[in-house]
C-alpha cells in the first residue's frame, strides 16, 4: 500500500497528479530536442511553462495539506512528507533551469537571424556604392535623408499623439478617481444613516414593549378595582373582602326608634 495513502487519501491523489505532470514535462522536453522550427519550439517551450505552473500549483496544495495534518500525524510520517516535497521542488527547479536553458538558445537563434540579413546589406550597400558615381552618391545621399526626415515627422507625430492618448487618459482616470471617492463618502454617509436608523427603530421598540408592560399593569389594577366593588355590591357583609380605600363603605339598613304612626 501506498505510505501517502495510509496517511491521507487527498495527498496520494495531489501526488499522482505531480508525478503525471513531472512524466509529461520530461517527455515534452525529449520532444523538444527532435524540434529544429523556431516557432515550433516557442510554442513547445510555452506549453511546458503552463505545465511547469499547474505543477506549481500542486506542490502548494500538497505543502498547504500537510500544515492542516501535522498535528495529526507522527513525527516520522511529517519528516517523510517533508523529503517528499523537497524531493518535488527540487525536480521542478531541474525543469525550469532546463526551461531556461532552452530559451536561451532560442533567443541567441532568433538574434543570429536578424543580425545575418543586416550584414547582407551592409555589403550589398557597399558594392553598389562602389559602382556610383559622385552626382549618383550625392543624390542618394539627399534621398536617404529626405527619408530619414520623413520617418523623424512620422514618430515625432506618433509621439505627440501617444503623449494627447497619454493625457487623455490621465484626465479620465482622474475624473473617475473624484467619481470613486464621491461614492465611497456617500456609502459612508448611507451606512452611518443606516446604523442610526437601526439603533433609533431598537430604542423604540423598547419603549414600545416598556409601554405595553405599563398598559398591561394598569388594565389588571383596574380589572382588580372593578372585581373588588362588584363583590363588595353583591356581598356588602361579606367581611373578609376588605374596603377598597377611597370607597365609602356600604349602607347599613338603620331602624327607627319611634315612630310617628
Amino acid at each position: 500500500m501506498d505510505p501517502l495513502s495510509a496517511i491521507s487519501e487527498e495527498l496520494a491523489e495531489i501526488d499522482g497528479q505531480i508525478a503525471d505532470v513531472f512524466r509529461a514535462l520530461s517527455n515534452g522536453f525529449q520532444k523538444l530536442e527532435k524540434i529544429k522550427d523556431s516557432n515550433r519550439q516557442s510554442r513547445q517551450l510555452e506549453d511546458l511553462t503552463e505545465k511547469m505552473r499547474d505543477c506549481k500549483r500542486l506542490i502548494k496544495e500538497f505543502d498547504k495539506e500537510v500544515k492542516n495534518m501535522e498535528r495529526r500525524i507522527d513525527p516520522d510520517s511529517s519528516r517523510m512528507l517533508s523529503e517528499k516535497k523537497q524531493s518535488m521542488i527540487k525536480e521542478l527547479n531541474s525543469y525550469v533551469a532546463l526551461k531556461k536553458q532552452y530559451a536561451t538558445n532560442l533567443e541567441n537563434k532568433k538574434a543570429d537571424l536578424f543580425d545575418a540579413p543586416a550584414n547582407e546589406y551592409a555589403e550589398q550597400n557597399v558594392l553598389l556604392a562602389s559602382g556610383m558615381t559622385n552626382e549618383q552618391l550625392i543624390d542618394n545621399g539627399h534621398q536617404m535623408m529626405d527619408e530619414t526626415d520623413q520617418a523623424i515627422d512620422r514618430a515625432q507625430k506618433v509621439v505627440h499623439e501617444t503623449i494627447n492618448v497619454g493625457t487623455e487618459t490621465a484626465a479620465s482616470l482622474k475624473a473617475q478617481t473624484e467619481q470613486m471617492s464621491r461614492i465611497v463618502n456617500e456609502l459612508d454617509s448611507i451606512h452611518f444613516s443606516i446604523k442610526k436608523a437601526t439603533k433609533l427603530v431598537k430604542e423604540i421598540g423598547r419603549q414600545v414593549a416598556t409601554d405595553r408592560c405599563i398598559m398591561g399593569l394598569l388594565l389588571l389594577v383596574v380589572l382588580g378595582v372593578i372585581a373588588i366593588i362588584i363583590v363588595k355590591l353583591v356581598h356588602p357583609n361579606n367581611k373578609d373582602i376588605r374596603d377598597i380605600p377611597g370607597l365609602a363603605p356600604p349602607v347599613m339598613n338603620r331602624k327607627l326608634l319611634w315612630s310617628p304612626y
